[in-house]
């Protein structure tokens, strides 16, 4: 008969990364995937205390989670085994993606006297999430100037008027329309109307702060969302709006001149997002119907 193998014959044999820790969460057992895994030899591991830095865990917001969210303390407090998802850092510094189980260990009497965590790479989730979050991304951005789309405005707005609701700090919106754009298409052709519309997304993104949103809301119709601003904030990012975008360049146009005409508004107490982008664009008309190549705000042209 065969020899049987012994249980850290067995132990060793396992592709997930497996160890061992006492109440007090000292390492007293660690298997070569372990090793493997995360780059420790075993002599580097045993009698340490695991939430030292050892391994590092951290969650997928870089979240440290060995101190109270460790999931070996938590199995040992209340008896429960847990799985999750973490990155543990590698002895070489690299962050290592694994799904991990902790189970308590139980004396003859039911007594916890350990916890036991086995753990594997867990690349594909990651990456899969990752690819998703790309996807939503893309699902959320004008695929010509890489701007907000109307999906992303919406949430946009959602976000800023959940926020003013709460804090009672006011953001603006700016609602811009090219001029004669329809003549830029029918002179030059649409691949120049494309290059006009990047140019203008250009000069939007350079006219902004860093915390305002631009949207492509359509067509040549752009949307800004600024905030927290002051009416005379919100003035100035008009005329800086406008003098980005006259002074774009074409290069397949470059005798061309683009103006805009933009009608803006600051939030209200009562505004939903439809009332609040009604009241801009009924002034963006205004400022077409007077002249064009100009902004006009609550009650004037600025």
């Amino acid at each position: 008969m065969a020899e049987q193998p012994t249980p850290q014959v067995l132990i060793d044999a396992m592709p997930d990364g497996m160890y061992v820790v006492d109440t007090e969460r000292r390492i007293t057992l660690w298997n070569r995937s372990a090793a493997r895994i995360s780059g420790f030899p075993e002599e580097e591991v045993l009698g340490r205390w695991c939430g030292d830095g050892l391994l590092n865990h951290v969650d997928e917001t870089g979240r440290a989670m060995c101190d109270v969210r460790c999931p070996l303390a938590g199995t040992m407090r209340d008896g429960r085994p847990r799985t999750c998802r973490m990155f543990l850092h590698h002895r070489d510094g690299r962050l290592i993606p694994v799904r991990i189980t902790a189970s308590p260990l139980r004396d003859a009497d039911g007594r916890i006297t350990g916890a036991l965590e086995t753990f594997s790479e867990d690349g594909l989730y990651f990456a899969a999430q990752a690819q998703l979050r790309e996807a939503e991304s893309l699902a959320l951005r004008d695929p010509l100037t890489g701007l907000g789309n109307r999906r992303s405005l919406e949430l946009c707005l959602d976000r800023r008027l959940e926020g003013f609701r709460r804090t009672g700090r006011r953001f603006g919106v700016l609602v811009l329309d090219l001029d004669h754009f329809k003549l830029v298409n029918d002179t030059y052709g649409h691949m120049v109307g494309d290059e006009v519309l990047q140019e203008v997304a250009r000069a939007l993104r350079h006219a902004v702060r860093p915390h305002d949103d631009v949207i492509r809301h359509g067509g040549e119709e752009f949307v800004i969302l600024a905030g927290p601003v002051t009416p005379a904030q919100l003035a100035a990012l008009a005329q800086r709006v406008m003098q980005g975008v006259r002074r774009g360049r074409y290069a397949t146009a470059p005798q061309h001149l683009q103006t805009l005409s933009i009608g803006s508004a600051l939030v209200r107490a009562e505004d939903t997002a439809v009332s609040l982008i009604h009241r801009a664009d009924q002034r963006l008309l205004a400022a077409k119907v007077t002249g064009r190549d100009r902004a006009v705000s609550v009650d004037a042209v600025v």
